[in-house]
């Protein structure tokens, strides 16, 4: 760990004011001392609140201390509002390091001869820069086609970087954890692993490619919703764990509102769409897009009545396996009923929370959260934020991060957000409600019974010449089981007579040897 890069992060801090955030009765004395003793360091920043000190702070340190923000700004169960919002005003804007250089490194990945066969007008002015990787512009040649393609490369030493800084972000963390009044709540040291996991992750472009290419095929099955998002071609033959090729899109940024407006674009049917295309992900692929930042989202406004949504970036994706889905839309859908008893006991049938807790307590605790909201206009009602409060009640009574359910509420806040900037008056409610409970209907109808067992067919097809020796095996294994336990049985009966006839003599004796002496008494 380099102490020159220590000293900088403890510098920044101070200059920010950010050991204000503990309390000075919660410090013992010789951190006191040991803050006195950097008297020069102090306070440069009075003027500004402590979440905007936070914020200003973290955004100095660095691309890997912004990223961190980025992704803490979405745990919003653990930030305090003023916080959150703060750290959402994050952007992720790094200057670019030498297109020379950039083009060694692709060229060290793929070859020379490869690079130099199929790759023609380079431009080493990246297109874009960010904190991991940056983006630059090529034609690719191959079958006698030429197709414009963007060539993802990640930083040199970034690795390095980033592992070095999660060192300091985990000493860190256990500081808060142990001296911050409430840092136990804020879980800080497995906010922190959580990071590294999901950072160390994006550095596999390979692992980016493999997550495109499956979530452009989710959306190639030819349904209606199909034809809503387009994910752009990965030609995988020219990937590698740090340089990725794929397709150049053309789209208008989801956050240039101004740009989507000059092109008469639908803006309701556009926020819409990205609401269904969210929970078809979710619920019908279990596989989203968990990086749905307006970075990572264009339009496709060639037809302005019909819009599209483009999807890059695929290196954060979420899952949810089959009771999870089935669980989480119900609770939606009791939601929307305000049924809280039943989203009460899907918590605890769900193993969410655990099963000893009290239903009709976490019933109150979730209505007392959840009725002052539904007294607003369902347009007014933020459904991102009433799945924070859901998981913030439910971690009162002691439920565990489901990590799956993190990224899902990470992304639901998002999508709800480039819905509501889009078209402010979108009733995120009504749009989802039609789908999630069509949904629970095909889950659990008898349309889902024959899907299962159309699902089913070619494994006991498979199976099913087998079935006569498994139930002659099972007959066979079943009665030396039986005989076994017989003879088990008849031994536990001897032995129970031979123990008896010993009770017996040990009374006989007992008996005499009483007798004989009150005899001799």
């Amino acid at each position: 760990m380099s102490s020159k890069r220590l000293y900088k992060i403890v510098k920044t801090f101070l200059q920010f004011g950010l050991d204000e955030l503990v309390p000075k009765k919660y410090l013992p004395w010789y951190v006191k001392i040991a803050r006195h003793s950097l008297f020069w360091l102090g306070n440069k920043h009075k003027d500004k609140t402590k979440a905007q000190r936070f914020r200003l702070a973290i955004e100095s340190l660095g691309p890997v201390f912004v990223k961190f923000g980025q992704m803490l700004s979405t745990r919003r169960d653990l930030l305090a509002d003023d916080f959150a919002n703060e750290l959402n005003l994050l952007q992720d804007k790094v200057p670019a390091f030498s297109g020379a250089e950039a083009e060694a490194i692709i060229t060290a990945a793929l070859g020379d001869e490869v690079f130099a066969h199929h790759f023609k007008d380079f431009q080493q002015n990246p297109l874009a820069s960010a904190s991991i990787a940056q983006v630059h512009t090529a034609t690719l040649c191959q079958d006698g086609d030429e197709q414009q393609v963007v060539i993802k490369v990640l930083r040199p030493k970034i690795a390095n970087t980033i592992l070095a800084d999660i060192k300091i972000m985990a000493r860190f963390a256990k500081l808060i954890a142990r001296w911050l009044p409430d840092g136990k709540r804020l879980r800080p040291v497995e906010v922190v692993a959580e990071y590294e996991k999901t950072i160390l992750e994006e550095l596999d472009l390979h692992r980016e490619a493999a997550n495109a290419i499956q979530l452009k095929r989710n959306f190639s099955q030819g349904n209606a919703i199909d034809k809503v998002l387009y994910v752009p071609e990965v030609y995988s033959k020219f990937c590698s764990k740090n340089v990725m090729v794929m397709e150049r899109i053309y789209g208008i940024g989801v956050g240039d509102i101004s740009a989507l407006h000059e092109q008469n674009v639908d803006m309701k049917l556009l926020a819409e769409r990205g609401v269904e295309v969210f929970f078809t992900q979710v619920f019908r692929d279990s596989f989203f897009h968990a990086d749905m930042h307006p970075g990572n989202v264009f339009v496709d406004a060639s037809n302005p009545a019909d819009p599209t949504w483009i999807a890059i970036d695929c290196g954060i994706v979420g899952t949810l396996n089959r009771e999870d889905k089935r669980y989480l839309a119900e609770n939606f859908v009791a939601f929307f009923n305000r049924d809280y008893r039943k989203v009460a006991q899907l918590h605890v049938d769900s193993g969410w929370v655990p099963s000893d807790t009290c239903v009709d307590e976490f019933e109150f605790a979730i209505r007392s959260v959840c009725e002052p909201i539904f007294n607003k206009p369902l347009a007014e009602i933020s459904f991102g934020q009433v799945l924070v409060n859901l998981f913030n009640t439910a971690r009162r009574f002691n439920m565990q991060v489901q990590p799956q359910l993190v990224l899902l509420q990470k992304t639901l806040l998002y999508i709800e957000g480039l819905g509501r900037q889009l078209y402010p008056a979108l009733d995120l409610w009504q749009t989802a409600k039609p789908f999630l409970e069509n949904w629970v209907k095909e889950q659990m109808g008898i349309k889902a019974v024959f899907t299962k067992i159309k699902g089913n067919l070619p494994y006991w097809n498979e199976k099913l010449p087998e079935i006569p020796d498994l139930v002659y095996d099972y007959l066979k294994t079943n009665r030396a089981a039986q005989r076994q336990q017989l003879t088990s049985l008849q031994q536990i009966q001897q032995q129970q007579v031979q123990h008896n006839k010993q009770m017996k003599k040990l009374v006989v004796l007992a008996t005499l040897a009483i007798c004989l002496t009150i005899g001799l008494s």
